[in-house]
């Protein structure tokens, strides 16, 4: 019986082989340019296989728009990049309409949204007009122009940023455009030996040469990839684990908004990346709970008392860990 499951285990493992090299080959790749972040790094290309939106929020400086180009150049993927601010119309980010005098006829200019990669830069310093030209986007990966819908690539990715510590001038996201985003990444500094590296690597040029960094795999992969995660079992006790853990944010008193049934499909898929990229066509306690503070961060909302006395959303995705038992 126990040489069956060992059987069993490496015939899963062979059916995500592409999964695990693809992804072993980004990771790799990207922790030599994006030093000291690897949990960044795991989160974010958790998110690419989920086939999943990221918030990326970290303060100025912590590679953010570098994190994100260079995962274009790595997948050979289309890049697109929005410099969102308070003027800006949601023409600027899907396009519109323009009229050709010779022909006499509208003629469609996309705007940078038709892009595989596109990083949304600081979105809460635009308004929620604004805003919301990403919804229909990011939910259902296409535009509707003058009556006209417009397909996105079968790829298509978006990484909105924003600076938690400046907040004059700012527009804070609606809830229901923070439950369009898979998971919230948070970067934060570096550790000292990983700024030394850092350092090295900006001495030696290697920033510069980022540009033209070559691709490790392809969309195509990153597709194949996708198609493999039907491969990922899940077992009636791991989805009881996380619809329990679902139900439980619900009903938590530090929490007057729990996570909505798209955070339990966002959770369940991304779960499921981060077990295929370690090789595995099952889901474990431990895929759901690595994943479970960045599906939940954004979608949580503390009560006034417990803000007041303190209470993070941090915590508090810990004690609904704590609270439900793992199953056995």
């Amino acid at each position: 019986m126990q040489q069956e499951a060992v059987e069993t285990s490496s015939a899963g493992q062979n059916e995500l082989s592409l999964t695990k090299a693809t992804f072993s080959k980004l990771r790799e790749a990207l922790n030599e340019v994006i030093v000291g972040q690897s949990m960044v790094v795991d989160q974010i290309l958790t998110a690419i296989l989920a086939d999943g939106h990221v918030l990326l929020e970290g303060v100025p400086g912590t590679a953010k728009t570098l994190l994100v180009k260079t995962i274009a150049s790595l997948v050979g993927a289309e890049f697109g990049r929005i410099q969102l601010t308070p003027d800006m119309l949601p023409s600027d980010i899907v396009g519109t309409s323009v009229y050709d005098l010779n022909s006499r006829t509208f003629n469609l200019k996309k705007g940078p949204v038709f892009t595989s990669l596109l990083l949304a830069d600081e979105i809460n310093r635009t308004p929620p007009k604004t805003q919301s030209a990403l919804l229909e986007a990011m939910e259902e990966r296409q535009v509707t122009l003058d009556g006209h819908t417009e397909k996105l690539p079968e790829l298509f990715l978006v990484v909105a940023t924003q600076n938690p510590v400046e907040f004059e001038g700012t527009y804070p996201l609606p809830e229901a455009q923070l439950d369009r985003f898979m998971l919230k990444v948070l970067i934060g500094y570096p550790g000292a030996d990983a700024e030394r590296k850092m350092l090295f690597n900006w001495q030696e040029g290697r920033y510069r040469n980022s540009r033209k960094l070559e691709p490790v795999t392809s969309t195509e992969e990153i597709l194949s990839c996708r198609e493999e995660l039907l491969k990922v079992k899940v077992e009636p006790s791991i989805m009881d684990y996380l619809v329990e853990l679902v139900q439980k944010s619900r009903n938590i008193s530090d929490l007057q908004l729990g996570a909505s049934p798209r955070a339990a499909l966002s959770w369940l898929a991304a779960a499921k990346a981060h077990a295929a990229m370690e090789g595995r066509d099952f889901v474990t306690p431990d895929n759901i709970k690595f994943v479970a503070e960045p599906v939940l961060r954004h979608r949580l909302i503390l009560t006034a008392e417990a803000e007041l006395d303190g209470v993070t959303i941090s915590q508090v995705v810990a004690t609904i860990l704590r609270q439900v038992n793992v199953p056995r």
